[in-house]
């Protein structure tokens, strides 16, 4: 008997990322993050105390976006 087809959506996309999921998604330290940050070379967002990088500022600086 075959199981039933289920169609799972898709997850939800991530928008933002902490600083240390951008650390480990980038392959740059946390210190260079920031270098880059007060350099306005790295645009992030402030939820309350929390930085976030957004997903489209993590593809630029690795090479895979649009900019």
């Amino acid at each position: 008997m075959e199981p039933p087809l289920v169609s799972t959506p898709a997850p939800f996309p991530r928008f933002a990322y902490s600083l240390a999921e951008s650390e480990a998604l980038s392959g740059l330290s946390r210190s260079s993050l920031y270098r880059l940050i007060a350099a306005g070379k790295l645009k992030t967002v402030m939820q309350g105390r929390r930085r976030l990088v957004p997903a489209r500022e993590i593809e630029r600086l690795c090479g895979h976006g649009d900019a």
